[in-house]
């Protein structure tokens, strides 16, 4: 049976990632986002088991104890998770899955799948980061301040990543992480496995 990949997306608030993610999800029906659980509360139209699996801090904290998180970490407060049942589950069947993660994350998904492949989503600059940040709208001064020190200190894990998309054209940076997903599925390890009887016929062994 295939095994399908694991692409992890990071980026500081106000990069644009989600912009990217959803143009992906909507290019590439193959690939499939992971659904995080979180101890935050809903926002206005957001679905429970759809943007988030909503649970309660208790929860969360007793499906720690229990091993049931490929990765997890404390965000402004709030935890995240990923299941690693329903990961391990999808990649199985061949499915190609999508991790919208932080740095922390993205560490401890490494550990355990060495061969994820890894995106992180650039500003053109702090400038236009921080004016994305207040054309939202929805942050406090103190807030964005916050969110502008927390992307400097996600940028400094750039280099652990295995491609940077710098979004200043998203036209550009969408037809870029399109492309990685694609070149990442004909590396020789994936055709291997999906044309290995072709392969052998074609070396005649």
């Amino acid at each position: 049976m295939e095994k399908g990949n694991i692409f992890i997306v990071a980026a500081p608030s106000g990069a644009g990632k989600t912009t990217l993610v959803s143009a992906l999800l909507a290019a590439d029906a193959n690939v499939k986002l992971s659904v995080s659980f979180t101890t935050r509360s809903p926002r206005p139209g957001e679905e429970n088991g759809k943007d988030y699996h909503f649970v309660s801090r208790d929860a969360f904290v007793d499906m720690i104890g229990k091993g049931d998180f490929l990765e997890h970490a404390e965000v402004y407060g709030n935890f995240y998770g990923t299941s690693e049942k329903w990961i391990r589950e999808q990649l199985a069947t061949g499915q190609d899955i999508l991790l919208e993660i932080d740095w922390q994350g993205a560490q401890q998904v490494r550990k355990l799948f060495p061969e994820a492949i890894s995106v992180f989503i650039l500003p053109p600059s702090l400038e236009v980061l921080e004016q994305r940040l207040r054309g939202r709208g929805k942050d406090s001064e103190e807030a964005i301040q916050v969110r502008l020190k927390s992307a400097q200190d996600e940028i400094r894990h750039v280099d652990e990543y295995d491609y940077v998309i710098v979004n200043e054209l998203i036209d550009a940076s969408v037809h870029d992480i399109i492309s990685i997903v694609r070149a990442a599925r004909l590396r020789i390890v994936n055709q291997s496995r999906k044309f290995a009887q072709l392969m052998s016929e074609l070396k005649g062994v």
